[in-house]
């Protein structure tokens, strides 16, 4: 009873995920990017040029280009991953339609560039969190691996956003068109990595030195930080080390810094990002 509970609680907050997500799609489509001919890639590319040519709304092209997608996807991938792609489509399609009777909230093509690929990012990302998709070129991806697998997801998104940016330009004949999607859809990428990792990154420090022992408990007194002991050998003097590991806040790292040249002022110390930590002390 209890793991039919949480597979129920697990597939709501999907549910939410996603339909909150294909709203945000929705506003940065429709109120930055469509009505300044601009395009954050994918079917939504395409779908902008069908919109200016022929006056079909943005969000019936969107379903109508899918719908081959969704017959392939049926025989090549699994059936949660399809259902969820399906229901992404229609409800960002939905949301595209609804929201472009609003008034653009921008004629400025950079503003447009810029918060539309933040509000789009915002809801592919926790789209993509969920496990689904709005069907595109997440979907074509998702078909590609099932004949190569080696292929990587990103390339397949990457070359066929560059492909439809650039009909864009060729229809719309304006360089800066291109210019300003570029913008939507690096901002776009960005938005995803912060969705999924998150903005309190941690610093990873490794500390060599002689003096560790004083230098652990020199963090542990004054910070509460566990060090972690790393043998290590240097490959040119041959000698034996200890190396010591430790994972803090960014607003930390000046202290461990001056522990360690307290202790030791000529002690070897790297500092690098840890995208995300997980266990006590973090989150």
């Amino acid at each position: 009873m209890a793991k039919l509970e949480l597979k129920i609680k697990k597939r709501t907050l999907e549910g939410i995920y996603i339909l909150i997500g294909c709203m945000f799609m929705g506003i940065g489509t429709s109120l930055f990017l469509l009505p300044n001919q601009l395009s954050s890639g994918g079917f939504s590319g395409i779908a902008t040029i069908v919109y200016y040519l022929l006056n079909v709304p943005l969000g019936v092209t969107i379903l109508v280009l899918n719908i081959p997608l969704f017959i392939l996807a049926f025989f090549k991938i699994g059936r949660e991953i399809l259902i969820k792609s399906i229901a992404g489509t229609i409800l960002l399609s939905t949301f595209i339609d609804l929201f472009e009777k609003f008034q653009p909230l921008t004629s400025d093509r950079l503003l447009a560039s810029i918060y539309g690929g933040i509000t789009i990012g915002l809801g592919l990302g926790l789209i993509l969190k969920a496990g689904g998709s709005t069907g595109g070129t997440d979907l074509l991806s998702y078909i590609t691996r099932t004949y190569k697998s080696t292929i990587k997801v990103s390339d397949v998104i990457v070359i066929v956003d560059i492909v439809i940016v650039g009909l864009n330009v060729f229809f719309f004949r304006e360089i800066e068109i291109g210019l300003y999607s570029a913008i939507a859809i690096y901002i776009v990428g960005k938005m995803i990595d912060l969705i999924f990792e998150g903005v309190n990154f941690a610093k990873m420090i490794f500390i060599v030195s002689n003096k560790y022992k004083e230098i652990a408990k020199g963090i542990g007194d004054e910070l509460g930080r566990g060090s972690t002991g790393v043998y290590a050998k240097g490959m040119y003097t041959r000698e034996k080390k200890m190396m010591l590991l430790c994972v803090v806040s960014r607003n930390e790292v000046g202290k461990i810094k001056q522990i360690t040249r307290e202790i030791d002022s000529k002690a070897f110390i790297i500092i690098s990002n840890a995208r995300e930590v997980l266990g006590k002390g973090f989150k």
